[in-house]
């Protein structure tokens, strides 16, 4: 089985280690096991540590600006030295191309708009350099909007004038918009403003999980109406009843994927696992142990056709709606 993987966050999880090539790690995710679990296209995601944690983490070695060039140069790198199975994907040719060719995709994406600073040239030159999908916010604020929250009034605000305007200009670029992390306010607002679809790249379903970073049931309707997807992730406190238990496992993101479906229809499903972007007791661990996931809604009543989309399918006409070509 084949599958899209929407989120992982092993670039940022390896900057600056001993352990930097993405051939063959310690991560969840380098070729090697991408390869193993049968992987059609992973999302590489440059997630930006916060403002406030910079200069602690990195010793003012490195700007923002650096930072995102270097990940996305190393990532182009790293397939371009890998062509024979993973290639650097940007447009829908080329990825339908690697998929035909039997050859892996790599899509850069970026967790966190914050680095747009308010102008859509910085979304042009972020899409120029190959970003396909924002996350609009991560877990503070920035000029986008507002981040998920427990606090009922940051929870409702929505986005931002530049951030109504940001949205639009993405259509157009052909950029995804990525709505995991992002307030209710600003998801209705995404949901008011987007001509096309949108996507929670790593969220499950609130009502088995009260995290506030998953959505509610009238969410996954307005993404399925909107022809998007909802990535399945890994993350405990997104998966259990107790959003503080740190069990992650397979079943629970079964029974999360029965209940999206059940929500939404079978169309807006999808993967995003989160990998390398959380800790916990993960059953889930490695992308080579993908197609356990497969096993287990085989198991749980889906059939094999129910699988493939979810797997990939789903996905795969999503971003073909959304990107240019």
């Amino acid at each position: 089985m084949n599958y899209i993987d929407l989120h992982c966050d092993t670039l940022s999880e390896q900057y600056g280690t001993q352990d930097p090539t993405l051939v063959h790690n310690s991560c969840a995710v380098d070729f090697d096991k991408l390869t193993d679990g049968g992987c059609m296209a992973q999302f590489f995601a440059i997630w930006l540590p916060p403002e406030a944690e910079w200069e602690k983490r990195f010793q003012n070695t490195v700007t923002e600006e650096e930072y995102l060039e270097c990940l996305a140069a190393r990532l182009k790198e790293e397939t371009g030295r890998s062509q024979d199975r993973i290639r650097f994907a940007s447009s829908w040719k080329e990825l339908e191309k690697n998929r035909q060719d039997g050859r892996m995709s790599a899509v850069l994406t970026i967790e966190d708009g914050r680095s747009v600073r308010g102008k859509v040239d910085n979304l042009k030159r972020f899409y120029d350099m190959g970003v396909r999908l924002i996350t609009l916010t991560w877990n503070y604020e920035n000029c986008f909007g507002y981040p998920n929250s427990y606090d009922p009034d940051v929870m409702g605000r929505g986005l931002k004038p530049f951030g109504l305007e940001a949205v639009e200009y993405m259509n157009e670029l052909g950029m995804i918009v990525d709505v995991s992390h992002l307030s209710e306010g600003g998801f209705y607002d995404v949901a008011s403003v987007c001509r096309k679809p949108f996507i929670a790249s790593h969220s499950n379903a609130r009502a088995l999980s009260p995290n506030k970073r998953n959505l509610s049931d009238d969410m996954i309707r307005i993404v399925a109406e909107k022809g998007g997807v909802i990535g399945l992730n890994i993350c405990a406190g997104f998966l259990n009843a107790d959003v503080n238990d740190r069990r992650s496992r397979i079943a629970d993101m079964s029974r999360h994927a029965r209940h999206i479906a059940d929500v939404g229809g079978m169309e807006c499903l999808a993967l995003g696992t989160d990998f390398d972007g959380t800790g916990g007791d993960l059953e889930l661990d490695r992308a080579d142990k993908v197609p356990l996931l497969w096993d287990q809604l085989i198991k749980d009543g889906f059939t094999q056709s129910q699988v493939e989309k979810i797997a990939w399918k789903n996905a795969l006409r999503a971003v073909k709606d959304i990107w240019r070509e």
